[in-house]
């Protein structure tokens, strides 16, 4: 059996070459800060996008989206904030968080999953 975190790295790249084949401009994997983690952050025509990806190998446990839960999506968008801090994003930038699901070999895009928390 594998260990969790190859597992995460693979479904990863697997959800980055999704995008990729959808336009999308994969800028940065895995960004980690004292802030918090971004699995993927690409840029998706205007918007510079946070990506979540969730993976879950049936939904018995339910489905991936589902597991990315208020107290994450705070996180990730602290991670955010500093990320383009410290690239000197200009504010006005329009962001996104989308979340990348992975249920078995299925992957689902949902754009717009959670908005910026505060």
């Amino acid at each position: 059996m594998m260990n969790k975190r190859r597992v995460g790295t693979d479904k990863e790249a697997l959800a980055a070459g999704y995008l990729e084949s959808r336009g999308v401009v994969i800028l940065e994997y895995n960004f980690r800060s004292r802030r918090g983690e971004i699995d993927l952050i690409g840029r998706d025509q205007e918007y510079l996008v946070f990506f979540e990806v969730k993976y879950r190998r049936s939904t018995n446990q339910g489905y991936p989206e589902e597991a990315v839960f208020y107290a994450k999506q705070k996180k990730i968008c602290r991670a955010a904030d500093y990320y383009r801090y410290i690239r000197h994003i200009p504010m006005q930038t329009a962001i996104r968080y989308d979340v990348i699901a992975i249920e078995g070999e299925q992957i689902r895009w949902v754009k717009n999953a959670f908005p910026h928390h505060y």
